[in-house]
């Protein structure tokens, strides 16, 4: 069985009136390669009449970002011509590649009438060979989205990328990423074979768990050593865990801003690239 090496916790940095915890990168842990970056925005109930999600619009170059709407919804429109508004369960996947301008901010409705908001964005690195590709979009909502059911129902295990056990997940990775969010109630168990090569990215969003035989409470992010091959995981209460494994790519990570790079003469590249316009167009 996998051994825990530490214990993360997430730094509060709220973003104007958006309650947000870092979660990565932070002064005890920089990245769990190919795994970067992971902010999670609420839990918080907005009044009527508010200012909505303040990311409008904003380049990204050589990463993919996975955004999952816990409560409320998120409205996404980029310079590829995508637009979507993605409500509760629904899981958005954007391939920055060469690059693009996107705006991540709240439905019209939401800001007219509030309500409670839960949001996690997961940035995740693309090898130096696709760090170029052609920009990708796609949003689905939650009953689009399938999902396994374990221990007797007590388990739910919504497959986002990859695949489990032979049922295909709602997106592919290009690098073979396993992502899947985890719904236990109070008494669930569930065991997960990952490969001992492969680096885990264990974070309890909710509630709490037992992996291994280590206590996680919600708002921790587990790091693991590469010693073992299980997982087995009980459900001390109700709890919601972002659960994902890969193969690390093992490349230099240059990031500045919006950018994620080998180099830093890529990261000039890409300010140049996107002051040149070469980002698309972005019409409001």
């Amino acid at each position: 069985m996998r051994t825990i090496k530490k214990l993360h916790i997430p730094e509060y940095a709220p973003i104007a009136d958006l309650i947000t915890y870092r979660v990565l990168p932070t002064r005890s842990i920089e990245y769990l390669d190919p795994f970067l970056f992971l902010n999670h925005h609420g839990p918080q109930v907005y009044p009527p009449h508010n200012g909505g999600l303040p990311f409008g619009p904003h380049p990204h170059r050589g990463m993919e970002t996975v955004t999952f709407v816990l409560s409320g919804d998120i409205a996404h429109k980029d310079s590829g011509g995508h637009n979507s508004v993605m409500v509760a369960g629904g899981v958005q996947w954007m391939t920055a590649g060469r690059g693009l301008i996107h705006a991540e901010v709240s439905s019209d409705e939401f800001m007219r009438t509030g309500g409670p908001l839960e949001i996690l964005q997961l940035w995740i690195n693309l090898p130096a060979r696709a760090k170029m590709t052609e920009p990708f979009y796609k949003g689905l909502q939650k009953e689009e989205i399938p999902s396994l059911k374990f221990d007797e129902g007590k388990v739910t295990v919504n497959l986002i990328s990859g695949d489990w056990d032979g049922h295909q997940a709602a997106f592919q990775s290009g690098i073979g990423v396993q992502l899947n969010t985890i719904e236990f109630t109070q008494g669930g168990k569930l065991e997960i074979p990952v490969p001992q090569s492969h680096h885990i990215f264990f974070y309890v969003i909710s509630g709490r768990l037992n992996v291994n035989g280590t206590d996680v409470p919600k708002l921790t992010l587990a790091e693991f050593n590469q010693d073992g091959e299980g997982l087995e995981i009980f459900a001390d209460e109700d709890s919601v865990l972002l659960f994902g494994h890969a193969q690390p790519l093992n490349e230099p990570v240059v990031s500045q801003g919006p950018f994620v790079m080998n180099t830093e003469e890529e990261i000039h590249q890409a300010y140049a690239d996107y002051r040149a316009g070469k980002f698309g167009s972005w019409k409001n």
